[in-house]
């Protein structure tokens, strides 16, 4: 009996790797569950992984050579950031093959690669909505100064989110500063009037190096960002970083009462052992069972049957919240959870669908 096969393409090596890594080792989760369970349409499910080193260029050659050793494929997912998705999504495309992202949140990627790019996560403008109203609902903040990493996609779109959504709640950006490298972090802090709170926008790798910078030149306000903080117990290196918040995809913590979730990270533990699964690790299982959801949804593997299945699979409960796309829209709609970090050691702050999200 042939496989159903999908491909993951991941940044397992490079700069995204403390995203992907978990990610890929949450969606091979979900296919040996799926496997275990018999598979789909009473077939075993193949998952083909290929590794695209943090580099668009390579990423977009690589999926084109995957597609032409494997035109077979069903679907591919993957990947966290939105250059990295478009240079793969677009040589899928080419070839009228679906892609799912499981953790880019550009909302401008399905008007960048029509028809054939899905979602999985949250866009950008939602999670920096919530960001900004739990900022001035829940912290009171009216002052904010923002820093951001310039030319890379998703720091400067969620950095211009936030500002927009701060400020038609009332709040002021006193500032809003870009920096090209760590060494400038410090130096672009100083200066800046005191506020209530310092939006750092900032990729993965430069988060907690960045924020202990800023501690060191004196900031004391509190410091939020976007999903790029989730870093899970590379945060537990640093007891002397608090007062930190960020927005998410989910609570992947003991203190979680979801008996999914409980689940989930008890099969992560054993799947990988001396390893914690967080939210990232999340959407890659959701993002891999969602496919295959997709093909029973198709009664198919054919590519083009399960593109069509895919926006017809309603109401799929999966850990990062329920998964639907309304509208025709590729983007789904689902909550954003609010963590806080005190003494190396994050917590739930809150969980909601902001209640205005600014078009992107």
């Amino acid at each position: 009996m042939s496989p159903i096969k999908l491909a993951a393409i991941y940044n397992l090596t490079g700069g995204q790797s403390s995203l992907d890594v978990p990610s890929w080792q949450g969606a091979g989760l979900a296919v040996a569950e799926a496997n275990e369970q018999g598979g789909v349409l009473g077939r075993p499910v193949e998952l083909l992984l290929w590794d695209g080193g943090t580099d668009p260029a390579m990423l977009g050659l690589m999926t084109t050579e995957l597609l032409g050793r494997n035109p077979d494929v069903s679907a591919l997912f993957g990947l966290s950031d939105t250059d990295m998705v478009l240079a793969a999504a677009n040589s899928c495309a080419a070839v009228e093959h679906l892609f799912v992202t499981s953790g880019a949140t550009s909302p401008h990627l399905p008007q960048q690669v029509p028809t054939y790019l899905y979602l999985a996560c949250f866009g950008d403008n939602v999670q920096a909505a919530a960001a900004a109203e739990y900022a001035y609902r829940e912290m009171g903040a009216r002052t904010a100064a923002v820093l951001y990493r310039r030319d890379d996609t998703f720091t400067e779109l969620l950095q211009g989110y936030f500002n927009t959504s701060f400020a038609a709640l009332g709040g002021q950006i006193i500032s809003a500063r870009s920096y090209a490298s760590l060494d400038e972090v410090a130096q672009l802090s100083e200066g800046v009037p005191p506020v209530d709170l310092l939006f750092f926008s900032a990729a993965p790798d430069d988060v907690i190096d960045g924020i202990s910078r800023l501690r060191a030149a004196g900031l004391a306000a509190p410091i939020m960002g976007g999903d790029s903080f989730d870093l899970g117990d590379a945060w537990g290196d640093h007891p002397a970083l608090s007062d930190v918040y960020f927005t998410t995809h989910a609570f992947v913590d003991s203190a979680n009462p979801d008996p999914a979730m409980a689940a989930f990270m008890a099969a992560y533990r054993q799947a990988y052992p001396g390893q914690e699964a967080r939210a990232f690790a999340a959407l890659g299982y959701d993002t891999a069972r969602l496919i295959v959801a997709a093909v029973a949804e198709a009664g198919s593997d054919a590519p083009a049957t399960v593109l069509a299945a895919l926006p017809q699979v309603s109401g799929f409960r999966g850990l990062t919240g329920t998964i639907r796309y309304d509208n025709g829209s590729r983007i789904p709609s689902k909550s954003v959870t609010m963590l806080q970090v005190h003494a190396g050691r994050m917590s739930l702050a809150g969980q909601f669908v902001p209640s205005k999200i600014p078009q992107p």
